[in-house]
């Protein structure tokens, strides 16, 4: 285990618990066995700021350049490789190899890859380059229920009344209440279409691809199926200054939804339900910044009320 920083291992732990430890006392063989398998040599330690999972470059035995990506397999592995054979390289990188049972992937490397956040644009022009990248990675919802759906991501209300004996543990009532609500609310609705949404893609998740003046390519699906406005919150949320947080997630919306054709309140709707769901994640898995999740929440709020 010496080549998992001792951040990433608790976390794996809180995460995942038994079924995190046991993974971390096999991550020396599992990541051998990929090496032999796949005909590569993993960079160690890893240069990439680690998370949730282990990921990792490595060179193939043609000399070509990839990434290694090691999880706790689970559903979200597989709706992740799953979403990534689908967008096919269309706005995501390519699969290159993958064991679904133990949760190794291997996947093209972008180059010269630096992340959305690393690339020095403006925050518009940003904003403006993670919509292309939407653009690119619109496909329709799937038949079969192999990814989970809005609705079922919504279940973590649930989960959060069920650990407070009926009560919102440290999220207010009333937010969480009206969270609950809106996203009833926003479901029953319905919307223009149900898409294959990325479902965490923020500004660390697409990284520039090509020479001169980049492209950019998403990384790290989650595989969720919803509405298109859902699929900018992440990027929404993300990425924001110390100071000034709500108009900048005011001018961020508002530059997706024109360059996109989405519907501006139904964007910041769901922008204010996901971000307290978010809020609720932190309290389910022991990570994350609580007081600070609730305050995004509460500019999509604000922003949202202005328009009724």
């Amino acid at each position: 285990m010496r080549q998992i920083p001792e951040h990433l291992r608790q976390t794996i732990r809180s995460v995942h618990g038994e079924q995190g430890e046991a993974w971390l006392a096999g991550f020396d063989k599992l990541l051998s066995d990929c090496e032999d398998k796949w005909g590569m040599t993993a960079e160690l330690p890893s240069p990439f700021t680690l998370s949730f999972n282990f990921v990792a470059p490595v060179v193939r035995r043609d000399g070509t350049a990839a990434v290694l990506k090691l999880v706790v397999p689970g559903r979200e592995f597989r709706t992740e490789l799953a979403a990534l054979r689908l967008y096919d390289g269309r706005g995501s990188v390519r699969v290159l190899a993958a064991d679904e049972e133990q949760g190794a992937l291997l996947i093209e490397r972008a180059k010269p890859g630096l992340t959305l956040a690393e690339s020095g644009l403006s925050d518009d022009d940003a904003t403006l380059a993670a919509a292309e990248v939407m653009r690119r990675l619109v496909v329709p919802a799937p038949d079969g229920g192999e990814f989970p759906s809005v609705a079922d991501w919504a279940a973590g209300f649930a989960r959060l009344r069920q650990r407070h004996g009926g009560g919102t543990g440290p999220l207010p009532e009333r937010v969480v209440s009206r969270a609950e609500e809106m996203f009833r609310r926003l479901l029953e609705e319905g919307g223009s279409g149900l898409y294959l949404l990325h479902g965490d893609l923020h500004h660390g998740n697409i990284l520039s691809s090509g020479d001169g003046e980049p492209g950019w390519l998403a990384i790290d699906p989650k595989g969720v199926v919803g509405e298109a406005e859902y699929g900018t919150i992440p990027l929404l949320l993300n990425q924001l200054p110390p100071k000034g947080q709500r108009e900048v997630i005011r001018r961020r919306a508002l530059l997706l939804c024109g360059a996109l054709g989405l519907d501006h309140a139904r964007l910041l709707a769901w922008g204010f339900a996901h971000a307290v769901l978010s809020t609720a994640w932190c309290d389910e898995d022991g990570v994350g910044d609580i007081p600070a999740s609730l305050e995004k929440a509460g500019w999509f709020e604000e922003l949202l009320d202005e328009l009724s």
